[in-house]
């Protein structure tokens, strides 16, 4: 039987988890933009040709959850501005607490 597709967002595969990221390649800089929905909206400068947007993509992501480059794959949208990437060996929990939280979970002081 064949597996439904992945539908993004944040979630468990095997031995990891898998992120949903909307990439917007050719940004100034690279950057972590935010939460749109599910997905992680981040910003690279790379172009997307030659795949070099999607490698300048896995180089920050292994940066920002402080993780080796090896443990990160990009599993599905390797054309599409949507991605999924597979990480190994860290949990969905672990993700989450090394990501900022999203908006709507939020509480801000007042």
């Amino acid at each position: 039987m064949a597996e439904p597709p992945d539908s993004g967002g944040v979630g468990s595969g095997g031995v990891g988890c898998r992120l949903g990221v909307l990439l917007s390649p050719r940004a100034r800089a690279d950057a972590l933009v935010g939460w749109q929905g599910a997905d992680l909206k981040i910003r690279v400068s790379a172009p997307p040709a030659a795949g070099a947007a999607n490698q300048a993509l896995l180089r920050f992501l292994a940066g920002l959850l402080d993780i080796s480059i090896g443990r990160l794959r990009l599993a599905a949208g390797s054309r599409s501005r949507r991605k999924i990437v597979a990480i190994e060996g860290l949990s969905e929990t672990e993700l989450l607490r090394r990501l900022p939280a999203p908006a709507e979970n939020r509480h801000e002081a007042k």
